[in-house]
């Protein structure tokens, strides 16, 4: 087992210009980018991840970024679909977010599913790159998965371990209150907007100790609604997301059944022009 020793220190001192060059993103939906909707961005999605390395490739030159994430992919399809990959590409920055499709399943265990994740991250780890990895978010805030904040709990706790075994960058999203609210999902109530992608986005930079101008978000305020009003948007999700959802499990089908990684080669960044919806709820305030 590798030391301490043998990997960069998860505290990088970023006095200067940040030392990565070669950025690569694996996972699932989460780091693909689905919810924040870009037509000009391959897949039609940006996401916190092209978030991240628009940050990062206006302060180094040479800087090349790629994206192998796709949607619904459970982890064991993203070690065997994206691990060795990602590898070839010599990256020296890697996030790597998996296993959130696995734990909210009815009947899995979290302790096994980290332990695919810590293989995957002695993989990934071998080299001498940079690897950031994520705890899920507290659900307590909202019922749809609200039961299974215990699991995810325990699914945190193994992964900050395999962090500190391998010297791994937490990106903490349990800790992340600003994204405890439902003006921060997409309508699927499932996947972030584009305000809480941008959330990520900045809190993956302070992990990295990257300065940077992204400021806080504000939502709109929360309309008020009638009981019969919000039963009616119950029963609107229920139809066009969670009946989906529960018949492609039936079904053993995917959402990113014949999806392809938006970014499979390390390639320059294209910075996405700022969206009017995007600009109008930015506040003022500098970056924590």
């Amino acid at each position: 087992m590798p030391t301490k020793d043998d990997h960069r220190s998860p505290f990088v001192d970023n006095a200067g210009p940040h030392p990565w060059r070669r950025y690569v993103a694996l996972g699932d939906s989460f780091t693909e980018g689905v919810g924040d909707p870009e037509p000009s961005s391959p897949n039609g999605l940006r996401g916190w991840a092209d978030r991240v390395a628009e940050v990062l490739s206006q302060q180094v030159d040479d800087f090349a970024y790629a994206n192998l994430a796709i949607r619904g992919r459970l982890i064991g399809q993203i070690i065997a679909e994206q691990v060795e990959p990602a590898i070839a590409l010599k990256p020296d920055l890697i996030t790597f977010s998996a296993g959130g499709n696995d734990v909210i399943r009815p009947g899995s265990d979290p302790d096994a599913v980290a332990q695919q994740f810590e293989d995957a991250v002695v993989r990934l780890s071998r080299d001498g790159a940079t690897v950031v990895v994520f705890t899920g978010i507290d659900t307590a805030f909202t019922p749809v998965f609200r039961g299974i904040r215990g699991k995810v709990a325990i699914y945190n706790e193994n992964i900050r371990a395999i962090a500190d075994r391998y010297d791994c960058i937490v990106a903490d999203q349990w800790a992340l209150k600003e994204v405890q609210d439902m003006r921060f999902f997409d309508d699927d109530r499932l996947h972030y907007n584009a305000l809480g992608h941008h959330e990520i986005a900045r809190m993956v930079l302070r992990a990295l100790n990257v300065p940077n101008d992204l400021r806080p978000m504000q939502p709109d305020p929360l309309p008020h609604r009638t009981w019969r009003k919000a039963r009616t948007s119950d029963l609107v999700w229920a139809r066009e997301h969670l009946v989906p959802w529960v018949l492609r499990r039936l079904r053993q089908q995917s959402s990113g059944d014949h999806i392809t990684a938006k970014r499979p080669d390390p390639l320059p960044v294209v910075m996405s022009a700022p969206r009017a919806d995007a600009a109008s709820q930015t506040r003022e305030g500098m970056d924590s």
